[in-house]
């Protein structure tokens, strides 16, 4: 059971941090048909409760990963909409300097450990995370991301088992929105029940409605809980839907009308305010305050981006390596 309440300021921050990422995205959707942003570009929308439920479980020293749909992870984790949007417009004032675009954000400063392009990339390098965080005696948890497509990597079940092995302080987070590009579940595995892969390292694991911001805050605080008590890692499959194409080039059309507009009605966003309102936790003028605000900060971020400067030639050569005299480079 969840040892964090979830209070009225929980519900308000919710609200603000997932209308943000829905926001951002969509102006993000909007400039990439402008051709203002370049290149890959996958967005978030419809997932926003899996990461807004796990930023009220979780403290600022521990870290997240995931794959390449990062933008909403980023923001959660206060990275901030201006370097978001810089980045992906590929300028220098970027989180990633504008070396990584849309699928590379990164930030040290807030223990935001990168979108990973390598399908499963990421899933051992959390678990690598954890190990630091154990090895250096922190009390730190790393949260790893992934798609329903990177479960079916190698790397997945050889962390799973280390993970496990070492008791490592990481929680793996499947996100599991129904598509591997635009292959369903379905069609990709004869057990369609992810979280039960867990299972065959004896991993605590479990199903966990990702459209409920409220069932994912419960999930993460007990794996949370359980792997800063030394007990290891957790596995959940947190089922969620992108309203939107696997990427911009994605038309969509392996799914019908009808099936997204059923999970649209599930909207967590609508979800959250509806619970706001229902316990008197803030008026109309609130709602219509936040949304202006939210409104002016991503403004503010495509003003920010578009007057930025793009890297300079240079840069190409910077942070290949993180030791400058690194011994093992030949001119």
């Amino acid at each position: 059971m969840s040892s964090t309440p979830i209070t009225k300021e929980t519900y308000l921050e919710w609200y603000k941090s997932m209308l943000l990422m829905r926001k951002f995205e969509e102006k993000a959707g909007q400039l990439y048909g402008q051709q203002k942003i370049r290149g890959f570009c996958h967005l978030y929308i419809g997932q926003e409760a899996v990461v807004a439920g796990t930023m009220s479980v979780i403290k600022p020293e521990d870290s997240l990963i995931t794959a390449y749909r990062d933008h909403a992870h980023a923001l959660a984790k206060g990275v901030s909409a201006d370097a978001c949007m810089a980045e992906l417009y590929g300028k220098a004032t970027g989180c990633s300097k504008g070396k990584g675009g849309s699928m590379h954000f990164f930030s040290k400063e807030h223990k935001f450990m990168g979108g990973h392009g390598i399908v499963g990339g990421q899933i051992p390098l959390g678990a690598g995370i954890a190990f630091a965080e154990k090895y250096l005696g922190k009390d730190h948890v790393n949260v790893c991301y992934m798609g329903d497509g990177a479960v079916r990597q190698g790397a997945f079940n050889e962390t799973l088992n280390m993970a496990m092995l070492w008791k490592l302080p990481v929680i793996f987070v499947c996100e599991n929105n129904g598509y591997a590009m635009g292959t369903s579940v379905q069609r990709t595995t004869n057990m369609q029940d992810i979280y039960k892969m867990g299972l065959g390292f004896d991993m605590p694991s479990a199903p966990v409605d990702g459209m409920d911001v409220v069932a994912v805050h419960n999930a993460m605080d007990e794996a949370v809980q359980r792997a800063r008590a030394g007990e290891g890692p957790t596995f959940l499959e947190i089922r969620t839907y992108r309203y939107k194409g696997h990427s911009m080039s994605d038309p969509a059309k392996y799914r019908t009308k009808e099936e997204l507009e059923e999970y649209k009605e599930r909207d967590p966003i609508i979800g959250v305010k509806h619970a706001i309102i229902e316990n008197k936790y803030a008026d109309d003028a609130w709602f219509a305050s936040v949304e202006a605000d939210v409104k002016k900060v991503v403004e503010d971020s495509v003003k920010f981006a578009e007057e930025s400067p793009y890297p300079t030639a240079d840069e190409i050569y910077k942070d290949v390596y993180v030791q400058k005299d690194y011994p093992f480079i030949l001119d």
